[in-house]
């Protein structure tokens, strides 16, 4: 498998899928703003959503993906079929069991994950839905009782994306990236037709953009249904069994999710200590969407398709092939995340600004956004290479080191985001996901190095200095150019765009160029990697 194709076929994906994202976003920054609506809203999302990231991007794979390489190397597609029917019925029986215990208890779970909410009394209009604050006696401010109803409507997205990632894996295990990773498009292109064709007729937008989270959960599962069935593998249920092959999967799956899903969890300890601020849930909502672009991107994409090709390396006992494919994968996750991390450190209002401040998003919001992007910023690198380092313990099917390390991590994120928060705001929350990040990030690499299990090579050790170098002469040049066109974002919007594509197409050429001038990559070695093997 050539693993800088592959990538590029998952980062493509996600790359569509997060421009279709920005196009979601600035079209419910527009008709929700950072207000008490979208505050419920982005807790409604965020909870579904969690789990979606949690499983879809590669935790729910750090378990399943090097057993299901088993059976199928081992005893081939019928073994590793017959694993998948198990895995699949065991799940489906729990997720049923769970979403309903959570919509039952969603009044008591709001406390938990949005507990501001209910200290935060809102009067604001919500439409035709305004029966919904008279619930438990009208005793609830307005906020809370509308998250309740929203994450109600939405949380059924949990369960179809949580089947979803077992199909992925699958797919992803037999080499196939392509269907798995357009997946979320769908979610996107839901959402956004939502807003442009229901909205407009209904009072309370918050409402359609929920039902639309539902609604594209279903369609992801069967979109991937119809693939793993081109792919020569027709699941079918069966009865719940706790077959030991399944045992394994849960004892190897419940760390995984928890190590996978750091980055995850940490945001959601944001977004519960962030309720306890008016508006500081939207606005670091947004700033997550602008950094998780490249985290997508990148970070994402490489650890889905360096799992399944370490997995298989190191099935076979090649060691050094295995020590190989982690340093390009490192090397490459550098050059594409610096960068990225460098600009938007730089330029954080320029891009939000254009992205997002219209209609209800005002300039204030801007400062706020920008602010925390700022922050998240220094942590991409951190984020990215957690998602290198990750595999190299799934890949031998131990889960429970990065699982503590991720309960050291979200642990400092707990303690850090409260202390910060008291100081800093909202800010500090952002800082906080960004030290835990790093944390976590030295840690893992640190234990696969003590292991033998990674160490860099020369041309790594060569080339990471240069592409920072490169990175941060970028970022020079980035910020004196900003500082030329500043004036050019007060003008109108299609001139701002055409400032931050300028800013953007400027740093891309500044970047490449130092690159090939300090041999840190040329453009000939760049090309090749799409035509060789990792």
């Amino acid at each position: 498998m050539n693993l800088v194709r592959s990538a590029t076929t998952v980062g493509g994906m996600t790359m569509i899928s997060r421009v279709m994202g920005f196009v979601r976003d600035i079209l419910i920054a527009g008709v929700l703003g950072a207000g008490p609506i979208a505050d419920a809203f982005f807790v409604a999302f965020r909870f579904p959503n969690l789990f979606r990231r949690l499983f879809a991007e590669g935790a729910f794979n750090a378990a399943f993906v090097p057993l299901f390489a088993r059976e199928l190397e081992e005893g081939g597609k019928v073994a590793a079929r017959n694993f998948a029917q198990e895995a699949l019925s065991v799940l489906l029986a729990t997720l049923l069991i769970f979403t309903l215990l959570a919509e039952l208890s969603m009044p008591w779970l709001m406390f938990a994950i949005a507990p501001g909410f209910a200290d935060l009394p809102q009067s604001f209009d919500a439409g035709y839905l305004t029966y919904v604050v008279t619930l438990n006696g009208g005793d609830m401010p307005a906020k809370y009782e509308l998250a309740v109803f929203f994450t109600r409507i939405a949380f059924p997205y949990l369960l179809f994306m949580s089947l979803t990632a077992l199909l992925s894996g699958v797919l992803n295990s037999l080499g196939r990236f392509m269907a798995a990773a357009a997946a979320p498009i769908l979610l996107n292109i839901i959402l956004v037709s939502a807003m442009l064709v229901v909205v407009p007729f209904f009072d309370n937008p918050g409402f359609v953009l929920s039902w639309g989270v539902a609604v594209a959960g279903a369609a992801q599962f069967f979109m991937l249904l119809m693939a793993t069935r081109r792919a020569g593998f027709h699941l079918h249920l069966r009865r719940p069994r706790l077959t030991p092959k399944v045992r394994r999967l849960i004892r190897l799956g419940i760390p995984g999710v928890i190590s996978g899903g750091v980055t995850q969890l940490n945001l959601l300890v944001g977004t519960i200590i962030a309720s306890l601020q008016a508006s500081a849930v939207s606005w670091l909502y947004y700033a997550d969407r602008i950094y998780q672009l490249p985290l997508g991107v990148v970070g994402i994409a490489i650890g889905i398709v360096l799992l399944p090709d370490l997995a298989r390396r190191l099935r076979s006992g090649d060691e050094d092939g295995a020590l190989s494919v982690q340093n390009r994968s490192f090397e490459f996750a550098m050059l594409l995340t610096l960068p990225a991390a460098v600009a938007l450190a730089i330029i954080p209002t320029s891009i939000i600004s254009v992205l997002f401040e219209r209609g209800a998003f005002g300039a204030a919001d801007t400062q706020a956004t920008a602010l925390a992007l700022s922050a998240y910023a220094f942590g991409l690198p951190a984020f990215v290479l957690s998602k290198v380092f990750s595999p190299g313990f799934f890949a031998r099917e131990d889960t429970a080191t990065p699982m503590r390390y991720a309960l050291i991590s979200i642990g400092v994120n707990i303690v850090l985001s409260i202390v910060l928060f008291q100081w800093l705001g909202f800010f500090g929350i952002a800082l906080a996901t960004t030290l835990a990040a790093w944390l976590n990030t030295l840690l893992l690499g640190a234990r696969l190095i003590s292991l033998g299990h990674f160490k860099a090579d020369n041309r790594l050790r060569k080339r990471v200095p240069l592409i920072l170098l490169a990175a941060l002469v970028m970022g020079a040049s980035l910020w004196g150019a900003a500082l030329l066109l500043e004036p050019w974002f007060q003008e109108a919007f299609w001139v701002q765009v055409s400032a931050l594509a300028l800013l953007v197409t400027g740093g891309m050429i500044v970047f490449a160029a130092v690159c090939q001038l300090t041999g840190a990559i040329s453009l000939s070695e760049f090309k090749g990697g799409f035509r060789r093997k990792a």
